[in-house]
């Protein structure tokens, strides 16, 4: 009778591989991410029926692996929320390991609370969903609020851009007289930490005067003047506010305005309007949502977040910490 040997039969119980998988939506970023960790996307066969409907079938074998998928709740939200929910399910069916869903934008954060009566929570009912279909593990960057973390009742990792937006601020000598501006009282704590990130000052919009009246001494709670101003935010969508922000800052003796932002949702003509915006100097982004070609613009600057994603992804296989991502400007070597 053939015996097993022991010691291998034990090392098989806990080595599993990685497996990485792209969706539609920004499957640049994926491929990216793929690239750092120096492996390939697993094969998925994505189709549409006639009506919508999306089908979606796993081309490789993933039992007991330990399986990624890359790809932000955006573009087309609603399909990508399902295509993401689709092959969770397939995952399932198909015996894999763990499942980490990799959510670098997650869309319908902004409905994060009851602000009116009859309205929905709809982020927490993504995070319910996300669960309930049995995802193992989420990881996303730059959450709406820090507080979502707490609608999931599983592990959530939540990066943050910072360390990589200011090392562009570093490493073109722009940190002379700067000062850190969020557009609005929400997020002040951003604003806080990118500013002590940069060893600058920081202040605030009052949004509800500068709406009205954005050259009004009222509109900027904080010394602006004679400083180049970094308005921070994790989403740039219709792109207004950022622009009455910047007219605000002039307003009140600003020399130059930049932006930087993790986010560049950029609905309907906001990149249009802000590629055309004289207030603004340059606009910082991160990839976490691919901006289509047609909207790109000399004024737009894309960070790519692959080799943060790529390390947080080799840590958590290894069982080791990640807080180190959020503490330093450079770049991480990705070594799998």
């Amino acid at each position: 009778m053939t015996t097993v040997d022991g010691e291998k039969w034990r090392s098989s119980l806990v080595e599993s591989q990685i497996k990485l998988l792209g969706l539609t939506a920004n499957h640049e970023l994926a491929n990216a991410v793929a690239e750092e960790l120096h492996m390939p996307l697993t094969q998925l066969d994505i189709k549409r029926f006639a009506d919508g409907e999306i089908y979606e079938r796993i081309l490789e074998s993933i039992r007991g692996d330990d399986v990624y998928v890359i790809a932000p709740i955006a573009e087309e939200v609603n399909d990508a929320f399902m295509e993401m929910m689709i092959v969770v399910d397939a995952l399932r069916r198909a015996s894999a390991g763990q499942i980490t869903l990799v959510i670098p934008y997650l869309g319908y954060a902004r409905q994060d609370r009851k602000a009116k009566s009859r309205e929905p929570i709809t982020a927490k009912m993504v995070a319910s969903l996300i669960e309930m279909n049995g995802v193992d593990r989420v990881v996303s960057m730059d959450l709406h609020a820090a507080q979502l973390q707490g609608f999931f009742d599983i592990p959530v990792d939540h990066l943050q851009a910072a360390p990589l937006l200011t090392d562009y601020f570093y490493s073109r000598n722009l940190t002379d007289d700067l000062v850190v501006v969020s557009p609005d009282h929400t997020g002040a704590g951003r604003a806080r930490k990118f500013a002590d990130l940069l060893g600058a000052p920081w202040g605030i919009v009052n949004d509800n005067v500068a709406m009205s009246d954005p050259t009004s001494a009222d509109a900027i709670v904080g010394d602006v003047k004679g400083h180049r101003a970094i308005i921070v935010d994790d989403i740039v969508d219709t792109g207004y506010r950022v622009q009455m922000t910047a007219k605000a800052l002039l307003a009140n003796g600003a020399t130059e305005v930049y932006v930087a932002a993790t986010h560049p949702v950029l609905s309907g003509q906001a990149a249009e309007n802000l590629a055309a915006d004289k207030n603004i100097e340059r606009l910082i982004f991160t990839d976490t949502l691919r901006i289509p070609e047609e909207k790109q613009s000399s004024k737009f600057t894309t960070l790519s977040v692959a080799p943060l994603f790529a390390e947080a992804i080799r840590r958590i296989h290894e069982h080791k910490q990640i807080d180190v991502l959020l503490r330093s400007n450079n770049k991480p070597e990705v070594n799998l």
